[in-house]
């Protein structure tokens, strides 16, 4: 298991943050590699927080792979090969279909909630 702990802060302007920290002590310089697809990305930087003993993650995401479907993003730990955190990407046509179902059924569950309470309400008068 990985001594390294990656946090997400956010995700704005198409970029990906995140705070790397570490357990123990001495220098230790990480390396980071984000891979979509099994291709690793280019522009991750990694910048030293001396203040609180971490580093700040940079991911810009490449408008090219942004698409239809689900987009998964890997951040992994160069010298280990440990996955540190991971983060995907979710639109087009096949998420609209995946909500319209769920409205779908909230609206055939809420239709007999309200059919009970009223039988109930008729019954307890």
């Amino acid at each position: 298991m990985s001594d390294l702990t990656l946090t997400k802060t956010r995700l704005f302007q198409g970029v990906w943050e995140g705070v790397l920290t570490r357990e123990g002590s001495g220098n230790y310089q990480p390396e980071i590699e984000v891979t979509h697809l099994q291709t690793a990305l280019s522009g991750v930087e990694v910048k030293e927080k001396p203040e609180q003993d971490g580093w700040i993650i940079r991911v810009p995401i490449p408008a090219e792979l942004i698409a239809d479907g689900v987009q998964t993003f890997l951040i992994h730990d160069k010298k280990t090969g440990d996955t540190l955190n991971s983060f995907a990407l979710l639109s087009g046509d096949a998420l609209s279909y995946d909500i319209r179902a769920e409205m779908t059924l909230l609206r055939e569950e809420l239709d007999m909630l309200k059919r009970a309470f009223r039988r109930h309400c008729l019954e307890t008068m």
